[in-house]
């Protein structure tokens, strides 16, 4: 073999090792998708005013526990609108949280803009995980607390598909006259970024491996 041909596969194998597969697919389904999360750090989030302390990163994780506290993607993926999101999410029981798309910074309560994906598998709230929250919900997505799951949220155009470890458990096609749902929350696909929720200071939930591809 070549010293040139050596190399050549030398490099290769450095490429493929500097990128582990998810744990929840299998070798080389990941293809495109970029980090969101560093593992390390908040760089490219931005911690809502309100109750900042609710959020932190704990060893590899973003940990949400406190009162309500929204964590923006600011970073300069941002803003997105057809996409394939990804997360490894963990509940503890009777905990609440949410992952928002297509919503924009704010500094205060509930993300006004955009759509939440649910993640609740035992609080009282019966819309559970992979709930289009309040548009199409989910009764029982059939996971347990204190286990990772994955969650994936697929946007093309008017169409929104929610799955958890590869199942569909919900797909939902935009009316083209969607109005507002209300003065307080405008729920319509456009473009924007993602928030993670802390829902109150009795939730604690976990987020790792966030990733996202543009379609």
């Amino acid at each position: 073999m070549s010293k040139v041909c050596l190399a050549g596969l030398v490099i290769a194998s450095c490429v493929v090792a500097a990128v582990p597969a998810s744990a929840d697919s299998p070798s080389g389904s990941d293809e495109g998708f970029v980090a969101l999360f560093d593992g390390q750090s908040l760089d490219g989030w931005k911690v809502s005013e309100e109750n900042p302390d609710s959020w932190k990163v704990e060893d590899g994780k973003l940990v949400c526990e406190g009162p309500r506290a929204h964590l923006f993607y600011v970073g300069e993926l941002a803003p997105f609108k057809d996409f394939h999101f990804k997360a490894e999410v963990m509940t503890t029981p009777g905990s609440n949280s949410g992952i928002y798309f297509h919503t924009k910074y704010q500094p205060s309560g509930w993300p006004k803009y955009g759509y939440e994906c649910q993640v609740n598998i035992t609080h009282k709230d019966p819309k559970k995980t992979s709930s289009l929250y309040s548009v199409k919900n989910v009764d029982d997505p059939g996971l347990k607390d204190n286990e990772w799951y994955t969650q994936e949220i697929i946007v093309r155009g008017k169409e929104i598909t929610l799955k958890v470890n590869g199942k569909v458990m919900v797909q939902y096609t935009e009316p083209s006259d969607q109005e507002a749902f209300s003065d307080s929350f405008e729920r319509r696909l456009g473009e924007g970024t993602f928030a993670l929720q802390a829902h109150d200071p009795d939730s604690k939930a976990y987020f790792r491996n966030l990733r996202v591809k543009n379609l």
